[in-house]
């Protein structure tokens, strides 16, 4: 399982996992859903309490990832297969210029 916390202009907005089947899962923060009603991260997934879940990485983090020649030298840098997305997420995804900011997040796997 790999989880990146996801900021909205610096604010902790909530939790994207990719779990050991390879859903993934984004849930906003209680804090954010609280004070943030109307600053949602993309349209398509209004602030609410229950998680969203999908098959696929979801549209606007998907956006994030580098294409073409960038995605190229991302992938030979790193060593990440270009169909991990999460992986490329987690990586390269850092300092993007927007509004978003992944954070890779350690998890306690035993």
């Amino acid at each position: 399982m790999r989880q990146a916390e996801i900021y909205y202009k610096d604010k902790l907005a909530g939790i994207l996992t990719e779990e050991d089947d390879g859903d993934y899962v984004f849930e906003y923060s209680d804090e954010y859903v609280e004070q943030n009603k109307e600053k949602f991260i993309t349209f398509t997934m209004p602030v609410r309490r229950e998680p969203y879940r999908d098959k696929r990485l979801f549209p606007v983090f998907e956006g994030l990832i580098p294409e073409g020649w960038l995605l190229n030298i991302a992938s030979k840098n790193w060593k990440i297969n270009k169909s991990d997305r999460m992986g490329l997420l987690l990586n390269c995804c850092r300092n993007c210029i927007g509004a978003l900011k992944v954070i890779p997040r350690e998890t306690n796997e035993e």
